[in-house]
């Protein structure tokens, strides 16, 4: 069952929450910062990204955490990795808040995409190189994007459904012709209804098409009288992280 909510935003408030490829370098373990480093993925490219370990993370201990793992828009390609901080989970780290995921944040090249099939598997290589290294509990694995990352979101989520707990595409779009690999998936989209770099309707023909073939775990919220931006108002929304902790895959 689909279900639509709608938000009309005039002010936005902020929201505190509690082998084949190799590292290029040899200790990012820095638990509540967020720091820079660099992926070298199996193509031999160097992927720098951010990444943030609670403040309660230890490599000694047996406790696990849940993954955030996000993707910027175009305009965050555009400069040095520390602009990927901008919006966002990241930026929630940037300024010093707590919280309980590890936040995985890759930066994409300017020539290239998030949805490209180059750059969807360095993501995965990435992806499961943070997992090995790190204490990250499995099922509960989070993927989100803005823009061209939520496009990179549909299109991760689509090739590898069975991996993410809950994914949280926002103003992007993705193929309706393969929604049916998304009818178990936990998903909550946003959008505004006034976007013109990415419109409206994509969201909606995906969300339409995931119901058609099946699919019950699909949110939509259509901000209203919203553009672009819907992110930070999306990103600011408390529910959206505790809609996230309350889902665990395949439970």
């Amino acid at each position: 069952m689909k279900l639509i909510r709608r938000f009309s935003f005039t002010v936005l408030v902020t929201f505190v929450i509690a082998g084949s490829a190799a590292f290029a370098q040899s200790s990012v373990d820095k638990p509540g910062q967020q720091v820079e480093a660099v992926f070298e993925s199996s193509d031999g490219a160097k992927v720098p990204y951010l990444i943030y370990l609670p403040k309660n993370y230890s490599a000694d201990s047996e406790q696990e955490f849940a993954l955030l793992y996000f993707l910027h828009g175009r305009g965050e390609s555009n400069g040095p990795l520390s602009l990927v901080a901008k919006w966002g989970p990241p930026k929630f780290a940037a300024r010093g808040d707590d919280l309980p995921y590890i936040v995985v944040s890759p930066q994409c090249p300017r020539s290239d995409r998030w949805s490209s099939e180059t750059q969807q598997k360095r993501l995965t290589e990435l992806l499961d190189a943070i997992t090995k290294r790190y204490r990250v509990n499995q099922e509960s694995i989070f993927l989100t994007g803005l823009s061209m990352g939520g496009y990179g979101t549909w299109t991760m989520a689509t090739n590898s459904p069975g991996r993410f707990a809950a994914v949280a595409p926002i103003c992007g779009g993705g193929d309706p012709a393969k929604a049916a690999n998304l009818v178990d998936v936990p998903i909550w989209v946003f959008h505004g209804d006034q976007d013109k770099p990415v419109p409206f309707e994509k969201s909606v023909k995906m969300v339409d098409a995931i119901t058609k073939a099946g699919g019950t775990k699909v949110r939509f919220t259509t901000m209203e009288n919203v553009g672009h931006n819907c992110w930070s108002a999306a990103y600011a929304t408390p529910e959206l992280y505790q809609w996230m902790n309350a889902q665990v895959k395949n439970k």
